[in-house]
């Protein structure tokens, strides 16, 4: 089978397409020919070698996708690696049914992004609070920040969202974010507390890392949680935890890859997750979608920060 293979660790010259011997199902496991894959900042960090856990190369990219398994149904599931291929293996407890009226993208773009999306208002309490809850989410106009706009609005939970240009602002707004900021223009702690009147935010959703964790906590009012996911510059979390005494604030962590180990957390996610699928409530945000052949050009269009929405790999 062909196979988007991570041959060393490096950049996205580092990728090429081989021809490796086919997947086979274990235990609990179930062989799935691939239609597409949903690309990830951290299947760069992977490719980079900068991901948790990551196996020495040489190694099948990919941790995400949609396609059909050994009966034909059409489903999207998230793996760890081995996503990008003509076939993968992934656990049957993170295996979904793609909606009937969508396309295979559509599906490869649905589980890293509404998952991590979830789990952040999850982390943050924000699943059943009352309306009126405020909540700053950094790179909105990604693949994680459009979901958790959709997510936003059906909680109605007030959204204040950074983005490096006022046209991908405007397209989230069409989406139900409320309060853009365009980081470019104006340091968005400043513009938290003028649009807020210095009362702040209850949840942040960090990914960026560096600096921008203390920056976070600054904008978040008394008790507020900053929910850090990633760290997409490429720079080690600083933060003065001093910071957070004044406020009773907290930091915490969310990571995917290991929430995924959680049966019991997970078919929770989705029973919610579902419902607002059948509601028509929620659909993934398609920017761009690359077919195989050209992974490096897709990898280096989400290195350079271009994406709206959702990369997505076409295999099949």
């Amino acid at each position: 089978m062909k196979a988007l293979m991570i041959t060393r660790f490096g950049g996205p010259e580092v990728l090429e397409i081989q021809n490796v011997p086919d997947a086979h199902a274990g235990p609990e496991q179930q062989l799935i020919k691939v239609e597409a894959g949903g690309l990830n900042f951290a299947d760069l960090m992977t490719a980079q070698g900068g991901y948790a856990g990551t196996p020495k190369p040489p190694l099948i990219a990919g941790r995400e996708f949609a396609g059909l398994d050994a009966s034909g149904r059409r489903v999207m599931g998230y793996t760890q690696w081995a996503a990008f291929a003509e076939q993968t293996v992934a656990s049957r407890a993170l295996l979904w049914p793609v909606p009937a009226q969508w396309t295979a993208e559509q599906g490869a773009a649905f589980p890293v992004n509404f998952f991590t999306a979830y789990f952040a208002f999850w982390k943050a309490g924000l699943i059943d609070k009352p309306a009126g809850t405020r909540v700053l989410i950094h790179a909105v106009a990604g693949g994680v920040g459009t979901a958790a706009v959709q997510i936003g609005k059906i909680l109605g939970v007030e959204m204040y969202g950074t983005s490096s240009s006022e046209e991908k602002l405007a397209r989230v707004r069409e989406l139900g974010l409320q309060h853009g900021i365009n980081y470019k223009q104006k340091d968005y702690v400043e513009a938290i507390k003028e649009m807020t009147n210095g009362q702040g935010v209850d949840a942040v959703f960090e990914m960026l890392g560096g600096e921008h964790v203390g920056k976070s906590v600054r904008c978040v009012r008394d008790f507020g949680r900053v929910i850090v996911y990633g760290a997409a510059t490429g720079e080690p979390p600083t933060l003065d935890t001093r910071m957070l005494y004044a406020k009773g604030a907290s930091v915490h962590g969310l990571w995917l890859t290991y929430l995924s180990q959680n049966r019991a957390l997970m078919e929770s996610a989705w029973k919610q997750l579902s419902e607002w699928l059948a509601a028509g409530k929620l659909n993934p945000v398609i920017g761009k979608v690359f077919p195989l052949e050209e992974a490096r050009a897709a990898y280096t269009f989400i290195q350079q920060g271009k994406n709206y929405g959702k990369i997505v790999l076409k295999i099949a």
